[in-house]
């Protein structure tokens, strides 16, 4: 990149290809979900907390019979059982709904409730409109640096058919050609990416960037390793060193917009990444057989099908 005056900056810019200057890139997030992290705990249950630009997350480590009460809720929000022996059932609009672990699911807005009714982890995600959670985030964690390169929530389209609790397992075999388990809703799209057996290929790793989206990488089990690199621009004030961050289960690295990044799997057992986008991603859902809850969730102007 190079200052305006300077007569190479007009070799990078053609007609019809222009866009418009990039903010300061943002700094990454890293959250850690275990004691000597602040937490907060109600009735056996203990919470953590994460926060992006768009969204927030609450990580909760439930036991059986505690119960999980959503009192206001302006939109629709989504839940990650990420291991199997969990057990759930979801109150909502006068409906129960029982939910296995290892399962994605969609709650719409309004009071809900869930029980859980074999313990393990819940992992909850909400838009910023979610004002008590991002009050416990505001309260317990860092200062939240706003990303400027990511524009504000506009929510896909609503469902097909109207709002209801959707579950969705997980237990999706993998097919050549399509790239994770891959769901979506209104305001979020999860990728619950195949575990890893053992440290990857170092020669194999996979950088790349967004221009106008976050992140979201929730390590559920393994160590990974988030390699993050900043661009340089014009102003050298706002350069930052590379980022070469450890992280362990259960955790979430948030990368922000614009950063060059990959995560490399270190552990020697099992490693899981899911990454989580909000909004959906538009690349991922014109590719056709990858979002798996197309039929239920439109992308904007019929697009991905």
């Amino acid at each position: 990149m190079y200052v305006a005056s300077d007569p190479r900056s007009a070799l990078t810019q053609t007609a019809g290809d222009k866009k418009p200057p990039a903010a300061p890139v943002a700094p990454a997030g890293y959250f850690v979900f275990d004691e000597s992290h602040p937490f907060d705990e109600a009735d056996g249950v203990k919470t953590w907390y994460a926060q992006a630009e768009n969204f927030v997350i609450a990580y909760s480590d439930a036991r059986a019979g505690s119960r999980l009460v959503r009192a206001e809720q302006a939109d629709e929000y989504m839940v990650i059982l990420p291991e199997r022996d969990t057990r759930i059932t979801i109150s909502w609009n006068g409906t129960e709904t029982e939910v296995e672990g290892y399962s994605i699911v969609f709650v719409p807005g309004g009071p809900s409730t869930m029980t859980v009714t074999a313990a393990g982890p819940v992992v909850r995600f909400l838009t910023r409109k979610a004002a008590d959670i991002v009050a416990r985030c505001e309260a317990l964690l860092p200062p939240y640096v706003p990303d400027k390169n990511v524009p504000p929530l506009q929510p896909w389209p609503d469902p097909r058919g109207g709002f209801e609790v959707r579950a969705y397992s997980l237990d999706v075999p993998q097919e050549q050609g399509r790239f994770g388990r891959i769901f979506r809703s209104t305001n979020f799209m999860v990728n619950f990416v195949y575990p890893r057996q053992g440290p990857r290929d170092r020669t194999q790793l996979s950088p790349h960037k967004h221009d106008d989206f976050q992140q979201c990488s929730l390590c559920v089990a393994g160590t990974f390793i988030h390699h993050i690199r900043w661009p340089w621009e014009t102003d050298a004030n706002t350069w930052r060193e590379d980022d070469h961050v450890t992280c362990g289960a259960p955790s979430v690295a948030i990368i922000p917009a614009v950063a060059l990044h990959t995560s490399e799997a270190v552990g020697k057992g099992v490693n899981q990444l899911v990454d989580v986008f909000c909004p959906p991603r538009k690349d991922f859902s014109v590719q056709p057989g990858w979002v798996l809850n197309a039929a239920d969730y439109p992308a904007p102007d019929g697009q991905g099908e």
